[in-house]
């Protein structure tokens, strides 16, 4: 997917709304474990009660890696339900891959070659060489780790160098020798609030990967006011707080209602930021 067919889409739905699908299957309706794949189940009706909502949808490899061949079937076969039915989203396998470079090409062969994902998380701290082989493919995205939303981002991604710099700092300016706005987004936590403004100034055109908005506490109005560009330049992931909002059989409608709020909201944003 290339950026100006994002961007269509953000205008056409006066929207930039992720949903994560962080299927968790201790969390999921109970009603769905009578199901043959209770994850999939899930997933299906989470994406058609949101799909007019959202502009992406973004499963966490790691809820579905943790049942193993079951799980990685469930995600194979979200992937392509959303393919078959919403191809006009944006899909992101949040996988946090990253490793020498002959690994990493098989890791970009399988989400870009085999599974034909949009776009892939990747961890850049082993440097160049563990990122380029996944910016080799056309119209595929690179969202490279840069400033998390979790307290252990303080642990290293905020440490100064002699000169002040901070290590997120570094990666931001380092990994724009390596790719652009075309291919490669950041992920930037939303509890991060003013320190949108700092890397802003550093990657002015990158689009940015925001989790953290809703159960983790992000400010939507925050992250908008600092980081958004005069394209949106923003894409806003919320999880738990949309999936999960019943445990009831109306999780489905409940979920549809919880987008459209976010995106009711987004909608205000666009209006009075962009236009």
């Amino acid at each position: 997917m290339t950026r100006h067919q994002i961007i269509d889409q953000i205008i056409a739905k006066r929207s930039f709304l992720c949903v994560g699908l962080d299927t968790d299957i201790k969390k999921i309706p109970q009603h769905l474990l009578k199901e043959e794949d209770p994850i999939f189940e899930f997933n299906k009706a989470i994406i058609d009660s949101t799909a007019s909502f959202c502009i992406a949808y973004k499963p966490n490899l790691a809820f579905y890696e943790a049942h193993g061949v079951k799980g990685w079937i469930a995600f194979e076969k979200t992937i392509e339900y959303i393919k078959a039915n919403y191809n006009d989203h944006l899909i992101i396998a949040d996988a946090k891959r990253g490793d020498i470079g002959n690994t990493s090409a098989m890791y970009a062969r399988t989400f870009f070659e085999e599974m034909d994902i949009d776009a892939l998380t990747v961890a850049p701290y082993m440097g160049e060489d563990s990122v380029t082989p996944f910016l080799q493919y056309e119209n595929k995205w690179v969202v490279l780790l840069a400033l998390t939303s979790n307290k252990g981002s303080q642990d290293f991604q905020l440490l100064k160098d002699a000169d002040g710099i901070q290590l997120f700092e570094k990666v931001l300016k380092q990994s724009q020798q390596w790719g652009n706005s075309e291919n490669m987004m950041y992920v930037v936590g939303a509890t991060q609030g003013q320190m949108f403004e700092k890397i802003r100034q550093i990657v002015p055109d990158h689009f940015l990967l925001v989790p953290g908005v809703g159960a983790q506490g992000g400010s939507l109005e925050e992250v908008c006011k600092y980081g958004m560009t005069e394209e949106c330049g923003l894409i806003i992931n919320s999880s738990r707080a949309i999936i999960y909002a019943s445990q009831d059989k109306d999780f489905a409608r409940v979920a549809a209602q919880r987008a459209l709020e976010v995106q009711q909201q987004m909608s205000r944003i666009i209006e009075n930021k962009i236009n």
